[in-house]
C-alpha cells in the first residue's frame, strides 16, 4: 500500500479535510471518512505521510468499535467504502475507510486521564491537579493515577491547540451547541455531557484493562462522541489508536521516567531536537524516523489484536 498524504475523490461532495482524515458526503444521513497517512505533531500537519499509518488507525479503530459496542452505539454502518466511490476510487479508500452514520459532533474532546503524563504532568506540577481535579501528593511522572479522570477540552481548528476545560464549562458548550438538534427529543445538553463523561470513563476502564492484558499500557486517550436525530449519544471518529492515545511498553515501564511508546510521541521527541518553534510549516521526517513511526503503529496494532495487519 502506497503512501496517501490527501485524497482526490470526485464522486463526492468533500466536507472537510482534518490533521489526519478527508471527510465526504455520502447522502444525507451518511458520510465517508477516509483516514490518510499524514501525521500531526505540536497541532501542526507534517509535511511527510507515514506508511500504512491509515490503515493501522482504521484496523484499531475498527477493531474498538466492535469490541467496545456493548457500552454504547458508535457510528459505523458495515457498508462498503469500495461501494459508494467511483471504481477508480476504489484504491483511495481500500483498507483506510469507513461509510458512517452523519452525527452531530459534541463541541468537546472526552480526554480520559489513567496516568500522569504530559500537559498533566505540568499542571501538577504547578497546581497539585490535573485540569481542576485534585491528586494524592508525591506523584511522580508517568505515575498511575488513584482513578482514572475526565478531563474536557475544547475543539480546535486545524493548527490551533485544545484547551483543557472544567467540567461545568464542558456542560455548557454541550448546551449551547446542541440546544436546537435536541429539540423536541426531551434531552439537554448538559445531560449529554454528563452521558459522554460517564462512557468516556467506562470505555477507557475496559480498554485499558484489555490492553495491558496485550503488554500495552494506554496512559490517556480522548474519545468524540456525536448525537442523532432521538438524541442519542453515539462514539464517532477515531477510539483508542495511537493518534488519539498514549501507548506505552507495559514490560518496560516504570513510574519516575517517561515510558517507551507505541505513539507518535516518538515523532514528538525527533522533532523537540530541532529548532523548530512548533508553528507551521512544520520540518521534513527523515526517511527513517518516518520508517520506525510507522513500525511502531503496526506493532501497536498486532499487539492489541493479535493478528498481523
Amino acid at each position: 500500500m502506497s503512501a496517501l498524504f490527501e485524497t482526490s475523490i470526485r464522486s463526492l461532495p468533500l466536507i472537510s479535510r482534518g490533521k489526519v482524515r478527508d471527510i465526504y458526503a455520502v447522502d444525507t444521513d451518511k458520510l465517508l471518512i477516509v483516514t490518510t497517512d499524514r501525521l500531526s505533531a505540536f497541532d501542526v500537519i507534517l509535511p511527510d505521510p507515514i506508511p500504512q499509518k491509515g490503515a493501522v488507525l482504521t484496523a484499531i479503530a475498527d477493531f474498538w468499535f466492535r469490541k467496545l459496542a456493548h457500552i454504547i452505539p458508535n457510528q459505523l454502518t458495515g457498508i462498503d467504502p469500495k461501494t459508494v466511490v467511483a471504481a477508480d476510487e476504489a484504491a483511495q479508500v481500500a483498507g483506510r475507510a469507513v461509510v458512517v452514520k452523519r452525527l452531530t459532533p459534541l463541541p468537546i474532546e472526552a480526554v480520559v486521564r489513567g496516568y500522569l503524563i504530559g500537559s498533566g504532568w505540568k499542571d501538577y506540577q504547578q497546581t497539585g491537579a490535573v485540569c481542576g481535579v485534585s491528586l494524592p501528593a508525591g506523584l511522580k511522572i508517568a505515575s498511575r493515577l488513584p482513578e482514572p479522570v475526565f478531563t474536557p477540552a475544547t475543539k480546535a481548528e486545524v493548527g490551533a491547540h485544545d484547551e483543557n476545560i472544567a467540567f461545568a464549562e464542558a456542560q455548557k458548550h454541550c448546551a449551547l451547541h446542541l440546544e436546537k438538534v435536541l429539540r423536541g427529543t426531551g434531552k439537554r445538553g448538559e445531560d449529554l455531557c454528563t452521558e459522554a463523561r460517564d462512557a468516556a470513563l467506562a470505555l477507557y476502564s475496559e480498554a485499558a484493562a484489555y490492553a495491558l492484558g496485550r503488554g500495552i499500557i494506554i496512559a490517556d486517550t480522548k474519545f468524540e462522541f456525536g448525537v442523532d436525530a432521538a438524541g442519542t449519544l453515539h462514539l464517532i471518529d477515531e477510539a483508542l489508536t495511537p493518534d488519539s492515545s498514549r501507548f506505552w511498553a507495559a514490560d518496560s515501564y516504570q513510574e519516575g521516567s517517561s515510558p517507551l511508546s507505541y505513539d507518535k510521541q516518538f515523532v514528538r521527541d525527533y522533532l523537540e531536537t530541532l529548532d523548530w518553534n512548533k508553528k507551521a510549516p512544520a520540518p521534513r521526517l527523515p526517511a527513517d524516523i518516518a520508517a520506525k513511526t510507522g513500525a511502531k503503529y503496526v506493532e501497536a496494532y498486532e499487539r492489541l489484536t493479535g493478528e498481523r495487519l
